[in-house]
């Protein structure tokens, strides 16, 4: 049976911040891929755009769909992270109010989706 991998978003300066240890610490890729738990292709595929483009080819051309599950995931959270999480769970009800949901018809809606992919 396959494992099933988690996928990792890394922002522009969380690679910035890999890269310029490649450069300026004196450390090969293999070891700086164990350090970070990443693969030694990513490391050079951001290698090879931060010295084409510099800072800007770091970019991610995808945003997270969910910066709530980011947030939700994390153990310990800053007091910004905090207050980021919980505006971002008031933006979401303001916007079901103003759909007209309640609480309880989201969670009505949620498990009539769960049960359909049960059954399927």
């Amino acid at each position: 049976m396959s494992k099933r991998r988690k996928y990792r978003y890394w922002s522009k300066e969380e690679k910035h911040r890999i890269i310029k240890r490649l450069f300026t610490e004196d450390i090969g890729v293999r070891e700086l891929c164990r350090d970070e738990k990443i693969t030694t292709a990513l490391i050079y595929k951001w290698k090879a755009a931060y010295e084409e483009f510099g800072k800007q080819g770091l970019e991610n051309s995808v945003k997270p769909r969910n910066p709530l599950a980011k947030l939700q995931n994390k153990k310990n959270l800053t007091e910004l992270e905090q207050l980021q999480y919980e505006n971002m769970k008031l933006k979401i009800e303001n916007a079901r109010l103003k759909k007209g949901y309640t609480n309880e018809e989201v969670v009505s809606i949620r498990q009539k989706k769960s049960s359909k992919k049960s059954m399927k």
